[in-house]
């Protein structure tokens, strides 16, 4: 029995633990099965809606690694400074906080950085950014199913996720693919967007369903027992 007890123990001791981020009352991911399809747009709005329209305070963390957008997204361009513990200080605008990759990079500077190095990137992005108080911290993921949707899930508690998809056939597999894996985390799908539900004429009103069949997420959503949040149509195509 001893020696039992002392497997159990030192297993759970491996076992990942989610630690909140200080002063972060709730976390909210905004997340896509493929790239491409508004997830970054739609990130940006939840968060400048919460923050101006509902008076919370929130904070924006942009999670893509690779190819972060919220620096052009938030017009948001100066290097963050770091307070008397070594955390960096979050960039303002649109009364919302504001933590990205692309502030420690030069825009047109690729990032060709192995697994290990994106995970101890996503790492700093969570533990050493000097958030304050935050009533939602929303994040930016990444497109797909990879190491950082996992990275995330496992370590700090999320109180959903957002999917967002675009009405054609391969962008709704790979979201049917991303609501699956949260829900093996234990993450709750709060809904889907269907983004580009179609092309709206700023001049007649005429409504082409040039992106594919609209309502094309209605299926999906059944099929994963989550909600239907909203379609959205364009009203350009530049």
């Amino acid at each position: 029995m001893k020696f039992l007890n002392y497997f159990i123990r030192k297993f759970l001791e491996k076992v990942p633990r989610k630690w909140p981020i200080p002063g972060v009352n709730h976390v909210i991911l905004v997340a896509s099965g493929k790239g491409g399809v508004g997830k970054s747009t739609t990130a940006v709005n939840v968060a400048v809606t919460l923050a101006n329209v509902k008076g919370l305070r929130v904070g924006l963390l942009d999670a893509d690694v690779y190819g972060p957008s919220l620096p052009r997204l938030m017009n948001l361009s100066e290097q963050p400074e770091l307070d008397k513990q070594d955390k960096m200080i979050p960039l303002t605008n649109y009364n919302g906080k504001c933590m990205s990759m692309g502030f420690l990079v030069e825009e047109s500077e690729p990032i060709v950085w192995r697994g290990l190095m994106v995970m101890s990137a996503i790492r700093r992005l969570l533990r050493g950014v000097a958030w304050g108080l935050l009533d939602i911290l929303v994040i930016d993921m990444p497109p797909g199913t990879g190491d950082t949707q996992l990275s995330i899930s496992e370590n700090i508690p999320v109180s959903g996720v957002v999917l967002v998809s675009t009405p054609q056939d391969l962008s709704l597999s790979d979201a049917r693919k991303g609501a699956e894996m949260f829900k093996k985390v234990n993450i709750p799908v709060y809904g889907i967007i269907e983004n580009m539900s179609g092309y709206v004429c700023p001049n007649c009103g005429h409504h082409s369903n040039v992106f594919g069949k609209v309502g094309g997420a209605d299926k999906l959503s059944k099929d994963v027992g989550v909600d239907i949040i909203g379609y959205y149509s364009n009203t350009s195509l530049s």
